[in-house]
């Protein structure tokens, strides 16, 4: 799982998931506070089925700077090239 596409469904999924949210109300540019309505505790949430799922730990510096479906994305395409 490397290409950005790849990436962004198996992240949609996880969001779909997690936040019970349908995979058209997550687009690109998202922001995940403001778009979204994701908090901290759904933020760790996530992170934890992105453990689970694809065996990449998001640290919380990186948390922390995420504020976007493309930041999650970007972190986890670096990850997996």
């Amino acid at each position: 799982m490397n290409t950005q596409t790849e990436i962004e469904t198996k992240l949609k999924s996880i969001f779909k998931k997690v936040l019970d949210i349908q995979e058209n109300e997550i687009v690109p540019g998202a922001r995940l506070d403001e778009s979204l309505g994701i908090d901290s505790t759904e933020m760790v949430e996530i992170s934890v089925v992105i453990k689970k799922e694809l065996g990449i730990i998001l640290k919380d510096n990186e948390l922390k700077k995420i504020h976007s479906f493309n930041d999650i994305v970007g972190i986890l395409k670096n990850r997996t090239s």
